[in-house]
């Protein structure tokens, strides 16, 4: 059986994009947010988000640059790019038809 916390495959791109619609960030402070924003459901590990970051800045759908984080530490931070932009559109509405399916499957009665 599967845990709360195991995302569906392919949903961590699109949870990272949209993070990175909010504002420019660091990877712990993406891992942070989903978090947050999940009611603690979401827990993104390290070992699963920066080889996702690292492939969506290869695709061109994130920018990274090297900042000073909030605790005086170099950090990599992570933008959306216009091709990201327009990728997260598209997730978006990816999502929305694969979790309306699964809504009505989920949701039809028993014979």
């Amino acid at each position: 059986m599967s845990r709360p916390t195991d995302l569906v495959q392919g949903t961590l791109d699109l949870l990272i994009l949209k993070t990175l619609a909010i504002e420019p960030m660091h990877g712990w402070a993406i891992a942070q947010r989903i978090r947050l924003l999940s009611n603690d459901v979401l827990q993104v590990q390290q070992g699963s988000l920066y080889p996702a970051l690292h492939k969506l800045e290869s695709q061109g759908f994130v920018s990274a640059t090297w900042a000073t984080s909030d605790n005086n530490r170099s950090a990599k931070y992570y933008a959306l790019t216009r091709a990201g932009k327009k990728r997260l559109t598209e997730e978006l509405k990816s999502w929305a038809r694969l979790s309306g399916a699964i809504t009505l499957v989920t949701r039809a009665s028993e014979s």
